[in-house]
């Protein structure tokens, strides 16, 4: 859900020595302002959505604004006289803190090749601006097959006053608007740390492993984990700026648990389940014995129905599974 932010961590991670939830101890900078004064930070009243309630919080991580008061409200007189203003006024000028995304002639992007154009909360992550600027989350006109009602604008939407509510005041409304910057200030900063200390990391192995591919097998289509990570991503990335040809077809890596092998099918895309080169469909669905048996290959554990994923007791078990995959 938020990688196009996380790829921009190679050149800011100065920014994020840390994540810590405690306003005091992670701030940002914006504009060099004096913070004697409690700054006041304008959005619209009314029904609120994810991308200001994130915005919101995120402004109040910086130096400047991290005891700002929130001010909802249309009144354009009451936001010339604020010190920030989100997602209201029909203003984007950053020297001025006016971060507005619905006037005509905004173009303004995430940069980085990517192309969906930002909404209030400014450089955040690009799946939660696709959704808030009515972009369309598939390049086709067939409906999806599920529907995900439980993603964060999702949730967040669902903290608004419902209309049973007896009390609709503008109290009442601002308090539902804390809640929903709380919530989507939580995943914001959850998902910093997990790119941070999880996912960033990880390309250093995932490099070193594909680096290593032709050690494995010379057809240079197997690569061994050194350890498990988040490597769908990387790989990609990697085979794609190092012009990998052949492909990666399957990965191997030990399951932490179990202590056995698994062998995975590389997607044909980091977000699709259909396989590059699924395992053998003579395989699949066979466990133990009976899979050993059919492959030739001792301490069979299973084999996925839809083949992209079986497992083997054994790092030389699983090894020549994926070998003999290859050939099949």
């Amino acid at each position: 859900m938020f990688k196009a932010f996380s790829r921009t961590l190679f050149s800011t991670h100065r920014l994020f020595p840390f994540v810590s939830y405690p306003r005091s101890r992670f701030y940002l900078s914006l504009s060099p302002m004096s913070t004697a004064a409690i700054k006041r930070v304008g959005t619209h009243n009314g029904s609120f959505h994810c991308d200001e309630a994130l915005g919101c919080f995120m402004i109040r991580l910086t130096k400047r604004f991290s005891e700002a008061h929130i001010v909802r409200t249309r009144d354009p007189k009451v936001l010339e006289t604020l010190d920030a203003v989100l997602d209201v006024g029909g203003v984007y000028d950053s020297t001025k803190d006016r971060y507005d995304h619905h006037q005509k002639g905004f173009e303004e992007v995430f940069g980085h090749g990517f192309n969906t154009k930002l909404s209030s909360a400014g450089l955040v992550y690009k799946a939660i601006d696709a959704i808030d600027n009515g972009i369309n989350q598939y390049d086709t006109d067939q409906p999806p097959r599920y529907v995900n009602n439980t993603h964060l604008s999702s949730r967040i939407g669902k903290l608004n006053l419902d209309w049973t509510e007896p009390d609709q005041s503008a109290e009442k409304e601002h308090e539902a608007f804390e809640r929903a910057m709380v919530l989507a200030g939580s995943e914001f900063l959850d998902s910093v740390r997990y790119h941070a200390r999880s996912w960033l990391p990880a390309r250093t192995i995932v490099l070193k492993c594909l680096e290593a591919r032709v050690d494995v097998d010379p057809s240079g289509e197997i690569m061994i984990l050194d350890r498990f990570c988040p490597w769908k991503l990387h790989l990609f990335e990697l085979e794609e700026e190092m012009k990998i040809n052949p492909p990666i077809k399957y990965v191997l890596y030990q399951d932490d648990r179990s202590k056995s092998w698994r062998v995975q099918a590389v997607g044909i895309a980091p977000d699709r389940f259909e396989s590059r080169k699924a395992l053998p469909a003579q395989w699949r669905g066979l466990r133990d014995d009976e899979l050993s048996k059919e492959t030739g290959i001792p301490g069979g554990v299973f084999v996925h129905m839809s083949g992209f994923i079986g497992g083997n007791q054994t790092y030389d078990g699983a090894l020549s599974m994926a070998k003999a995959a290859l050939k099949l």
